[in-house]
């Protein structure tokens, strides 16, 4: 594409056309893991959904591949791509909140920490993701595992409506009420079926928890495991906490001698009853011997941004995961073999639970199918140099291979990365067949096809699936 056409663009919207002549343009062509290194055509960023409208006709005129990047997190950088043009919605991070009728919509460029920050001014909240800086957008498509996941479901199980345009440049409201079945869709099947330029969520009561981070020897990790299987299945939903491994941080509450030493983990909060707090944590502190824990009422937005300091954009970034049905005694022992062995101090190892509201919903309820599940084991690779990267992910592909013997065929879509992407079919199990058919009715010739993609059910079963780059060995 030369600039004249793209010239042509840039005269019909209200947001900036970056080229790469242009001053900016290698900040704007990065995405969040830095091991991604493509270079778009042209990248757009969004001032309002017109330039959406008007942009997606621009590039299905051009033949151009779009990828579209809200908060920029993804793992496998869909948020860019070479020769394409890239839907930049940084600068659309507006959120706006009705405290009365406990409702929020936020913008496709909002991460959790915006949601978050409007939200808990009136003391409501919605699950969203482990980091602040995740994005609203692409964790909700997804389905969306948080913190608040057992008591008030997956993020996209709190989804109310969304504004999308689709493959043709129309501009719909997918709701219950309005276009149901892409509203079905959109709720765990990724960015296959259009641009989501806001979404609407159900807020809930949460405003000062009792946050738990506490932190015992890697070589504890299969007592403190088994202890934690016990004990999150004998709680309230109120109490929501992952079992971790990770490299301790450089944090106060943990000594100066583990800094940077593989520990077990605990983390996560009660949003119950603030007076039963202590109590609630009390067994967790006797589970093993402790290394350092930070055990004490805070607002909920400090928790869901407390890893954001060791999970800086620019890492190189490799990432696996897969569900469970429960923590074996098999899980554990690999769990335990490997976090001994976490080999940076942004890697992080999680089993997120989802059990509580996430189950009570209906498994074809939503395109996220598995409700019957009570884990979400994943392994999510960060490190800071290159020349690391054919360690790191050796580590994460024999942790993942693994793990695999003892865990459902199907892993959680936002923590797979490029080269999973002939586990798709797998991956959406009941809910794909129904997928594919509404590709077929929304975007019938795969123009939205920059992600773990779905192909419309007319294309051939033999057919080779979206192209996407594995990641370097």
């Amino acid at each position: 594409m030369s600039t004249p056409a793209f010239n042509a663009l840039r005269e019909s919207v209200r947001g900036t056309v970056i080229e790469p002549e242009d001053e900016g343009y290698e900040a704007a062509r990065r995405v969040y893991n830095g091991m991604v290194d493509k270079h778009p055509a042209a990248v757009l960023r969004v001032a309002q959904a017109a330039d959406v409208i008007t942009a997606v006709r621009f590039a299905r005129d051009a033949g151009l591949d779009l990828a579209i990047r809200g908060g920029g997190h993804s793992a496998p950088g869909f948020g860019t791509v070479d020769d394409g043009l890239v839907l930049d919605f940084s600068v659309h991070r507006g959120v706006w909140v009705d405290p009365r009728e406990k409702r929020a919509r936020a913008e496709a460029g909002a991460t959790w920490g915006d949601y978050n920050h409007a939200t808990h001014a009136f003391g409501l909240a919605s699950t969203g993701g482990i980091l602040s800086t995740t994005g609203v957008a692409g964790l909700t498509l997804g389905g969306g595992i948080g913190y608040l996941a057992r008591k008030h479901g997956l993020a996209c199980d709190n989804l109310l409506s969304a504004d999308v345009v689709l493959a043709d440049g129309r501009f719909v409201r997918a709701s219950a009420e309005s276009e149901p079945d892409l509203f079905w869709a959109l709720r765990g099947g990724g960015g296959n079926f259009g641009v989501v330029t806001s979404f609407e969520f159900a807020l809930h009561d949460v405003d000062t928890v009792h946050v738990g981070i506490v932190a015992f020897p890697a070589a504890e990790g299969i007592a403190v495991g088994e202890f934690y299987r016990d004990w999150i299945a004998s709680q309230p939903e109120e109490f929501g906490a992952f079992f971790a491994y990770h490299q301790a941080p450089p944090v106060p509450f943990i000594p100066e001698e583990w800094h940077g030493r593989q520990v077990a983990l605990i983390v996560g909060m009660w949003t119950g009853d603030l007076a039963e707090g202590e109590a609630r944590w009390a067994p967790v502190l006797k589970a093993a011997p402790t290394v350092g824990s930070l055990v004490a009422p805070m607002p909920y937005p400090f928790l869901n941004a407390a890893f954001d300091a060791a999970n800086p954009p620019g890492l190189q970034g490799y990432w696996k995961a897969d569900f469970a049905r429960e923590l074996s005694d098999d899980i554990l022992r690999v769990a335990q073999q490997f976090g001994s062995t976490v080999p940076s101090l942004s890697t992080a190892n999680h089993f997120y639970p989802i059990d509580g509201a996430v189950q009570r919903v209906p498994a074809g309820a939503t395109a996220f199918p598995y409700r019957d599940v009570n884990f979400a084991p994943v392994i999510a690779g960060a490190w800071e140099d290159p020349a690391d990267n054919e360690a790191n992910i050796d580590w994460v592909r024999r942790y993942w291979s693994a793990l695999h013997e003892f865990t459902e065929p199907a892993g959680y879509i936002n923590f797979q990365d490029a080269d999973d992407q002939a586990r798709i079919e797998t991956n959406y199990g009941p809910s794909f067949a129904r997928l594919a058919q509404v590709k077929s009715v929304y975007d019938p010739d795969n123009f939205f096809h920059v992600n773990q993609n779905i192909k419309p059910a007319h294309a051939s079963e033999g057919a080779e699936a979206a192209p996407t780059e594995p990641a370097p060995a």
